[in-house]
């Protein structure tokens, strides 16, 4: 089940805090508790996504986006994400998230996150790639940057990011067909 309390606390725990920028990193705390974990009693892969949601989705309101989203009845779905796990959290351990926009292209938001012990040392990390939602399909992001205030071109992307747009590219779709190109 969605963890609806947890983000209603996370709406109520930063209720207060500064409005923030279309590329500014919003910060919030996350306890592993035990119905997170999986059967090797470490954060499940599968509940990390649902957590990196309980980031993104405050740092929207923070944004303006949630506003924007809801004056013009669009939505935001994930149209794709790349994780990188590399320490495990186990229960009741706190995690640091940090979350932000990097920038967009012609289609797609796309959305920086990592997980920090308390050590410093990060957990995991992902990149989520967004879609702006609405009546008659993707709605361009460059729109719902200008409806936040956004003027000009977006940022470049990074190196790293543009490279898995371009390699993702090559997925074929639908999966799990005959490759065309085996030899047989």
């Amino acid at each position: 089940m969605y963890p609806f309390l947890r983000l209603g606390w996370q709406f109520v725990r930063h209720r207060n805090d500064p409005a923030l920028g279309l590329l500014d990193t919003h910060e919030s705390r996350h306890l592993c508790w035990p119905w997170d974990l999986d059967p090797w009693l470490e954060l499940n892969n599968g509940r990390t996504l649902t957590l990196y949601d309980l980031g993104r989705l405050p740092l929207g309101r923070r944004a303006g986006l949630l506003r924007v989203l809801r004056a013009h009845r669009w939505g935001l779905t994930v149209a794709g994400s790349s994780v990188r796990y590399r320490r495990r959290v186990r229960a009741f351990e706190t995690v640091t998230m940090r979350s932000r926009a990097l920038g967009w292209d012609d289609r797609f938001l796309y959305i920086e996150q990592a997980m920090f012990k308390r050590s410093g040392e990060a957990a995991s990390h992902v990149l989520i790639r967004s879609a702006i939602t609405g009546p008659d399909g993707i709605v361009p992001p460059q729109r719902l940057a200008a409806a936040l205030g956004h003027d000009g071109l977006p940022p470049p992307l990074p190196g790293w990011v543009a490279a898995w747009v371009q390699a993702d590219a090559t997925r074929p779709w639908p999966p799990m067909q005959a490759d065309p190109d085996a030899v047989t």
